[in-house]
Protein backbone atom coordinates (compact mmCIF):
# COMPACT_ATOMS: atom_id res chain seq x y z
CA UNK A 1 0.00 0.00 0.00
CA UNK A 2 1.40 3.29 -1.00
CA UNK A 3 0.54 6.83 -0.55
CA UNK A 4 1.54 7.47 -4.60
CA UNK A 5 -0.45 4.79 -6.25
CA UNK A 6 -0.57 6.04 -9.35
CA UNK A 7 3.10 6.60 -10.05
CA UNK A 8 4.45 4.06 -7.75
CA UNK A 9 5.33 2.04 -10.29
CA UNK A 10 6.87 4.36 -12.69
CA UNK A 11 10.37 3.46 -13.81
CA UNK A 12 13.47 5.74 -12.99
CA UNK A 13 14.35 4.37 -17.11
CA UNK A 14 11.26 5.87 -18.56
CA UNK A 15 10.82 2.44 -19.74
CA UNK A 16 6.97 1.09 -19.73
CA UNK A 17 6.11 -1.65 -16.65
CA UNK A 18 5.16 -4.87 -18.38
CA UNK A 19 2.76 -7.71 -17.34
CA UNK A 20 4.94 -9.53 -15.08
CA UNK A 21 6.61 -6.70 -13.15
CA UNK A 22 2.60 -5.26 -13.05
CA UNK A 23 1.76 -8.33 -11.49
CA UNK A 24 4.10 -8.78 -9.20
CA UNK A 25 3.71 -5.35 -7.88
CA UNK A 26 -0.33 -6.51 -7.16
CA UNK A 27 -1.52 -5.55 -10.35
CA UNK A 28 -4.79 -7.02 -11.82
CA UNK A 29 -5.52 -7.63 -7.91
CA UNK A 30 -8.21 -5.02 -7.57
CA UNK A 31 -9.64 -6.44 -11.19
CA UNK A 32 -10.04 -9.86 -9.14
CA UNK A 33 -11.49 -8.58 -6.79
CA UNK A 34 -14.22 -6.63 -8.33
CA UNK A 35 -14.95 -10.04 -9.81
CA UNK A 36 -16.12 -11.47 -6.52
CA UNK A 37 -18.68 -8.24 -6.13
CA UNK A 38 -21.97 -7.42 -7.45
CA UNK A 39 -21.48 -4.93 -10.27
CA UNK A 40 -23.32 -1.78 -8.11
CA UNK A 41 -21.49 -2.48 -5.15
CA UNK A 42 -18.50 -1.56 -7.11
CA UNK A 43 -19.77 1.85 -7.98
CA UNK A 44 -21.12 1.84 -4.48
CA UNK A 45 -17.10 1.53 -3.32
CA UNK A 46 -16.21 4.17 -5.89
CA UNK A 47 -19.18 6.84 -4.86
CA UNK A 48 -17.75 6.57 -1.07
CA UNK A 49 -14.48 6.94 -1.90
CA UNK A 50 -15.25 10.65 -3.20
CA UNK A 51 -12.84 10.08 -6.87
CA UNK A 52 -14.25 13.06 -9.08
CA UNK A 53 -13.32 12.82 -12.67
CA UNK A 54 -9.86 14.18 -13.45
CA UNK A 55 -11.00 15.61 -16.87
CA UNK A 56 -11.57 19.12 -15.53
CA UNK A 57 -15.43 18.93 -14.86
CA UNK A 58 -14.82 17.22 -11.73
CA UNK A 59 -18.49 15.48 -11.56
CA UNK A 60 -18.43 12.25 -8.91
CA UNK A 61 -16.91 9.12 -10.91
CA UNK A 62 -19.54 6.64 -8.83
CA UNK A 63 -22.30 9.14 -9.02
CA UNK A 64 -21.83 9.73 -13.08
CA UNK A 65 -21.84 5.48 -13.22
CA UNK A 66 -25.10 5.15 -11.50
CA UNK A 67 -27.37 6.69 -14.19
CA UNK A 68 -26.30 3.98 -16.75
CA UNK A 69 -29.44 1.58 -16.95
CA UNK A 70 -28.63 -1.99 -15.66
CA UNK A 71 -30.11 -5.17 -15.31
CA UNK A 72 -31.35 -7.66 -18.13
CA UNK A 73 -33.76 -5.31 -19.82
CA UNK A 74 -30.62 -2.20 -19.98
CA UNK A 75 -30.11 -1.59 -23.65
CA UNK A 76 -27.02 -3.52 -25.17
CA UNK A 77 -23.77 -3.52 -26.24
CA UNK A 78 -22.59 -0.50 -23.66
CA UNK A 79 -20.01 1.09 -23.38
CA UNK A 80 -17.07 2.53 -21.82
CA UNK A 81 -14.29 5.04 -23.57
CA UNK A 82 -11.13 6.22 -22.08
CA UNK A 83 -10.77 9.72 -22.80
CA UNK A 84 -6.90 10.37 -23.62
CA UNK A 85 -7.32 12.97 -26.30
CA UNK A 86 -4.93 15.11 -24.53
CA UNK A 87 -4.99 18.69 -26.19
CA UNK A 88 -5.32 20.97 -23.02
CA UNK A 89 -1.89 23.08 -23.44
CA UNK A 90 0.23 22.25 -20.67
CA UNK A 91 -0.86 18.64 -19.72
CA UNK A 92 0.54 15.62 -19.74
CA UNK A 93 -0.22 13.69 -17.14
CA UNK A 94 -1.96 11.34 -18.55
CA UNK A 95 0.53 10.65 -21.51
CA UNK A 96 2.97 9.45 -18.74
CA UNK A 97 0.52 7.12 -17.24
CA UNK A 98 0.14 5.78 -20.63
CA UNK A 99 3.79 5.22 -21.49
CA UNK A 100 4.51 4.34 -18.27
CA UNK A 101 2.53 2.33 -16.38
CA UNK A 102 -0.22 1.29 -19.24
CA UNK A 103 -1.63 -2.08 -17.34
CA UNK A 104 -2.87 0.71 -14.83
CA UNK A 105 -4.57 2.04 -17.67
CA UNK A 106 -6.19 -1.42 -18.29
CA UNK A 107 -7.09 -2.50 -14.89
CA UNK A 108 -9.22 0.39 -14.18
CA UNK A 109 -11.13 0.32 -17.51
CA UNK A 110 -11.97 -3.40 -17.28
CA UNK A 111 -12.84 -2.70 -13.93
CA UNK A 112 -15.63 0.37 -14.35
CA UNK A 113 -16.76 -1.70 -17.10
CA UNK A 114 -17.92 -4.43 -14.91
CA UNK A 115 -19.29 -1.86 -12.43
CA UNK A 116 -21.32 -0.36 -15.49
CA UNK A 117 -21.50 -3.72 -17.15
CA UNK A 118 -19.85 -2.54 -20.04
CA UNK A 119 -19.33 -4.90 -23.14
CA UNK A 120 -16.91 -2.89 -25.59
CA UNK A 121 -14.27 -0.24 -24.64
CA UNK A 122 -11.98 2.33 -26.28
CA UNK A 123 -9.00 4.23 -25.67
CA UNK A 124 -9.55 7.68 -27.60
CA UNK A 125 -5.98 8.68 -28.02
CA UNK A 126 -4.39 11.79 -29.69
CA UNK A 127 -2.92 10.96 -32.38
CA UNK A 128 0.26 12.75 -31.69
CA UNK A 129 1.02 10.25 -28.71
CA UNK A 130 3.02 7.00 -30.69
CA UNK A 131 4.80 6.00 -27.92
CA UNK A 132 1.50 5.94 -25.75
CA UNK A 133 -0.15 3.83 -28.55
CA UNK A 134 2.57 1.36 -29.38
CA UNK A 135 2.83 0.90 -25.36
CA UNK A 136 -0.65 0.39 -24.66
CA UNK A 137 -0.95 -1.59 -28.05
CA UNK A 138 1.82 -4.20 -26.56
CA UNK A 139 0.01 -4.15 -23.05
CA UNK A 140 -3.61 -4.78 -24.52
CA UNK A 141 -2.05 -7.81 -25.86
CA UNK A 142 -0.48 -8.81 -22.60
CA UNK A 143 -3.73 -8.71 -20.97
CA UNK A 144 -5.78 -11.13 -23.39
CA UNK A 145 -2.89 -13.32 -22.99
CA UNK A 146 -3.19 -13.81 -19.75
CA UNK A 147 -7.26 -13.11 -19.65
CA UNK A 148 -7.97 -10.08 -18.11
CA UNK A 149 -9.75 -9.19 -21.56
CA UNK A 150 -11.51 -10.97 -23.39
CA UNK A 151 -13.99 -13.71 -23.23
CA UNK A 152 -15.24 -14.95 -19.54
CA UNK A 153 -12.43 -12.82 -17.68
CA UNK A 154 -10.95 -15.08 -15.21
CA UNK A 155 -13.51 -17.88 -15.47
CA UNK A 156 -15.67 -14.88 -14.18
CA UNK A 157 -18.03 -15.52 -17.08
CA UNK A 158 -17.76 -11.81 -18.12
CA UNK A 159 -16.90 -10.64 -21.48
CA UNK A 160 -15.42 -6.85 -22.00
CA UNK A 161 -12.54 -6.09 -24.77
CA UNK A 162 -10.94 -2.89 -25.55
CA UNK A 163 -9.54 -1.42 -28.61
CA UNK A 164 -7.19 1.58 -28.92
CA UNK A 165 -8.58 4.28 -31.44
CA UNK A 166 -6.15 7.46 -32.65
CA UNK A 167 -7.50 10.74 -32.57
CA UNK A 168 -7.48 12.50 -36.17
CA UNK A 169 -6.52 15.71 -33.80
CA UNK A 170 -9.57 17.90 -32.71
CA UNK A 171 -9.25 20.03 -29.19
CA UNK A 172 -12.87 19.79 -29.23
CA UNK A 173 -12.95 16.10 -28.45
CA UNK A 174 -12.28 16.84 -25.09
CA UNK A 175 -15.46 17.02 -24.79
CA UNK A 176 -17.32 13.79 -24.37
CA UNK A 177 -19.99 13.84 -27.08
CA UNK A 178 -17.67 15.25 -29.46
CA UNK A 179 -15.40 12.73 -29.06
CA UNK A 180 -18.43 9.70 -29.05
CA UNK A 181 -19.53 11.60 -32.72
CA UNK A 182 -15.54 11.13 -33.42
CA UNK A 183 -15.83 7.57 -32.46
CA UNK A 184 -18.37 7.24 -34.72
CA UNK A 185 -16.81 8.66 -38.04
CA UNK A 186 -18.56 12.16 -37.84
CA UNK A 187 -17.34 15.44 -37.53
CA UNK A 188 -16.36 15.94 -33.58
CA UNK A 189 -19.40 18.52 -33.05
CA UNK A 190 -20.73 18.47 -28.94
CA UNK A 191 -24.28 17.46 -28.87
CA UNK A 192 -26.97 18.57 -27.08
CA UNK A 193 -28.12 17.19 -23.84
CA UNK A 194 -29.81 15.54 -22.62
CA UNK A 195 -29.71 12.74 -23.72
CA UNK A 196 -26.76 11.89 -21.87
CA UNK A 197 -23.75 9.58 -22.84
CA UNK A 198 -24.88 7.50 -19.59
CA UNK A 199 -27.81 6.71 -21.81
CA UNK A 200 -27.54 7.71 -24.91
CA UNK A 201 -23.60 7.38 -25.85
CA UNK A 202 -21.78 5.83 -28.59
CA UNK A 203 -24.25 4.84 -31.29
CA UNK A 204 -27.19 5.54 -29.52
CA UNK A 205 -26.18 3.03 -26.30
CA UNK A 206 -25.09 3.82 -22.83
CA UNK A 207 -21.89 5.50 -22.60
CA UNK A 208 -19.17 6.49 -20.23
CA UNK A 209 -16.42 8.06 -20.88
CA UNK A 210 -13.69 8.84 -18.25
CA UNK A 211 -10.60 10.21 -18.19
CA UNK A 212 -7.29 8.31 -18.12
CA UNK A 213 -6.19 9.58 -14.45
CA UNK A 214 -9.56 9.04 -13.20
CA UNK A 215 -9.77 4.87 -14.61
CA UNK A 216 -6.40 4.72 -13.21
CA UNK A 217 -7.36 5.32 -9.82
CA UNK A 218 -10.47 2.75 -9.65
CA UNK A 219 -8.80 -0.83 -9.24
CA UNK A 220 -6.46 0.91 -6.51
CA UNK A 221 -10.24 1.83 -4.86
CA UNK A 222 -11.69 -1.85 -5.07
CA UNK A 223 -8.50 -3.22 -4.14
CA UNK A 224 -7.74 -1.33 -1.07
CA UNK A 225 -10.96 0.75 -0.05
CA UNK A 226 -12.76 3.69 0.28
CA UNK A 227 -11.75 4.84 3.38
CA UNK A 228 -8.07 4.39 2.32
CA UNK A 229 -8.79 6.51 -1.02
CA UNK A 230 -10.27 9.43 0.97
CA UNK A 231 -7.77 9.25 3.66
CA UNK A 232 -5.04 10.00 1.01
CA UNK A 233 -6.49 13.45 0.16
CA UNK A 234 -6.18 17.09 2.19
CA UNK A 235 -9.68 17.66 1.40
CA UNK A 236 -13.35 16.34 1.01
CA UNK A 237 -12.72 14.99 -2.37
CA UNK A 238 -10.78 11.56 -2.12
CA UNK A 239 -7.06 10.55 -3.65
CA UNK A 240 -3.79 11.88 -5.18
CA UNK A 241 -3.75 14.19 -7.78
CA UNK A 242 -1.08 14.69 -10.47
CA UNK A 243 -0.32 18.04 -10.75
CA UNK A 244 1.84 19.09 -13.54
CA UNK A 245 3.84 22.35 -13.50
CA UNK A 246 5.29 24.38 -16.25
CA UNK A 247 6.48 27.55 -17.30
CA UNK A 248 9.17 29.69 -15.81
CA UNK A 249 10.36 27.81 -12.85
CA UNK A 250 13.60 25.84 -11.91
CA UNK A 251 12.07 22.43 -11.96
CA UNK A 252 9.37 21.72 -14.03
CA UNK A 253 7.67 18.70 -14.28
CA UNK A 254 4.52 16.14 -12.69
CA UNK A 255 4.13 15.00 -9.40
CA UNK A 256 1.39 12.21 -7.60
CA UNK A 257 0.36 14.99 -4.04
CA UNK A 258 -2.47 14.40 -1.67
CA UNK A 259 -5.52 16.38 -3.40
CA UNK A 260 -5.60 19.56 -1.57
CA UNK A 261 -2.11 20.28 -1.72
CA UNK A 262 -1.45 24.30 -2.27
CA UNK A 263 0.00 26.05 -4.90
CA UNK A 264 2.84 27.53 -3.11
CA UNK A 265 3.92 24.26 -2.01
CA UNK A 266 3.94 22.83 -5.41
CA UNK A 267 5.61 25.63 -7.25
CA UNK A 268 8.21 26.62 -4.43
CA UNK A 269 8.81 22.98 -2.81
CA UNK A 270 8.10 20.64 -5.13
CA UNK A 271 8.89 23.38 -8.68
CA UNK A 272 11.69 24.65 -7.10
CA UNK A 273 10.39 28.53 -7.30
CA UNK A 274 10.51 30.59 -10.04
CA UNK A 275 13.42 30.86 -12.06
CA UNK A 276 15.97 33.91 -12.69
CA UNK A 277 14.98 35.81 -9.88
CA UNK A 278 11.12 36.11 -11.88
CA UNK A 279 8.21 37.12 -10.05
CA UNK A 280 5.05 35.01 -9.70
CA UNK A 281 2.48 37.37 -11.63
CA UNK A 282 -0.50 34.34 -12.34
CA UNK A 283 -0.97 31.08 -12.87
CA UNK A 284 -3.02 28.95 -14.58
CA UNK A 285 -4.43 26.02 -12.15
CA UNK A 286 -6.20 23.53 -14.48
CA UNK A 287 -4.76 24.42 -18.22
CA UNK A 288 -5.13 27.18 -20.93
CA UNK A 289 -9.02 27.08 -20.54
CA UNK A 290 -8.84 27.77 -17.16
CA UNK A 291 -9.23 31.22 -15.73
CA UNK A 292 -6.03 32.76 -13.88
CA UNK A 293 -4.94 33.07 -10.47
CA UNK A 294 -2.96 35.35 -8.67
CA UNK A 295 -0.42 35.68 -5.89
CA UNK A 296 -2.63 36.00 -3.19
CA UNK A 297 -3.99 32.86 -4.48
CA UNK A 298 -0.88 30.84 -3.31
CA UNK A 299 -2.01 29.28 0.16
CA UNK A 300 -5.52 27.92 -0.97
CA UNK A 301 -5.82 23.99 -1.28
CA UNK A 302 -5.65 22.94 -5.11
CA UNK A 303 -8.86 20.90 -4.92
CA UNK A 304 -12.34 21.73 -7.27
CA UNK A 305 -14.37 23.33 -4.27
CA UNK A 306 -11.58 26.09 -3.51
CA UNK A 307 -10.02 26.85 -6.87
CA UNK A 308 -13.63 27.38 -8.21
CA UNK A 309 -14.57 29.72 -5.00
CA UNK A 310 -10.92 31.79 -6.01
CA UNK A 311 -12.44 32.33 -9.35
CA UNK A 312 -10.86 29.43 -11.46
CA UNK A 313 -11.22 25.74 -12.00
CA UNK A 314 -9.13 22.98 -10.96
CA UNK A 315 -9.56 21.47 -14.50
CA UNK A 316 -6.71 18.96 -15.69
CA UNK A 317 -4.10 20.22 -12.80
Amino acid sequence: MTDKPLTSNLRPDGQAVHIAAYESAGGYQGLRRALQLQPQDVTEMVKRSNLRGRGGAGFPTGMKWSFVPMGADAPRPKYLVANADEMEPGTFKDRVLMEGDPHQLIEGMAVAAYAIQADIGYIFLRGEYRLSAERLGAALAEARQRGYLGQNILGSGYNFEIYLHTSAGRYICGEETALLNALEGKRAHPRTKPPFPQVSGLFGKPTIVQNVETLCNVHHIVNYGPDWFRGLSRTEDGGTKLYGVSGKVKRPGLWELPLGTTMREIIYEHAGGMRDGLQLRGILPGGASTDFLVEEHLDIAMDYTQVQKAGSRLGTG
